[in-house]
């Protein structure tokens, strides 16, 4: 069965979440049900407005792959640039982005094992597309390496740094079935417009 519909994000507490996800066959990647997920789920993560990153749980298929947008490549190169430090000088500025929003690419990673991490671990802000409204500050490695196949069963490895790193260790946490609030100390609660 192909999967052409837009699916919806669940949301925790679905068991989905919570469900370590199982391995994919080499010889399945190639597969109509396998490429229609992932084109389902490169569709669900372009219609949301904040992520950057989905897992197939997220979709309620306990299957190991997530996607990652190039907008995190370009938040960290924003940030490189000096985009944190000009919206600190200037808050009225906080709500644009350096860059245009486009149609993203998206990186596929299939079955992910973490090759190499850094000792060095920093907080930072996260937030879930599964656990809307809620954000926390979550202590990961800096950089992080991780092997996996790519939708055309490729095996690649990708090291990855800052921004970039912290999303594929939010999505590995997915597929462990383990959510950011499992990691924070303190949840904040968005208040609704």
């Amino acid at each position: 069965m192909s999967e052409t519909k837009l699916l919806p994000i669940v949301k925790e507490p679905d068991k989905a979440m919570r469900k370590k996800a199982a391995d994919i066959l080499i010889r399945d990647i190639s597969k109509p049900k396998i490429q229609g997920l992932i084109a389902a789920m490169k569709a669900a993560l372009a219609s949301t407005p904040d992520g950057v990153g989905l897992a197939a749980p997220q979709v309620g298929r306990s299957i190991a792959i997530f996607i990652v947008s190039e907008e995190a490549e370009e938040i960290d190169r924003a940030e490189k640039q000096g985009w944190e430090r000009r919206m600190k000088e200037s808050p009225e500025i906080k709500s644009e982005k350096p860059y245009q929003n486009r149609d993203w690419k998206y990186y596929v990673f299939i079955n992910p094992e973490v090759k190499n991490r850094s000792r060095r671990r920093d907080d930072g802000p996260e937030g879930c597309l599964s656990v809307p409204g809620k954000f926390g500050m979550v202590k990961r490695y800096e950089k992080i390496t991780v092997e996996a196949y790519n939708e055309l069963g490729k095996k690649f490895t990708r090291g990855t740094s800052r921004f970039f790193a912290r999303v594929i260790q939010h999505e590995l946490d997915h597929l462990e079935g383990t959510l950011f609030i499992d990691r924070t100390k303190k949840i904040l609660v968005q208040k609704e417009k």
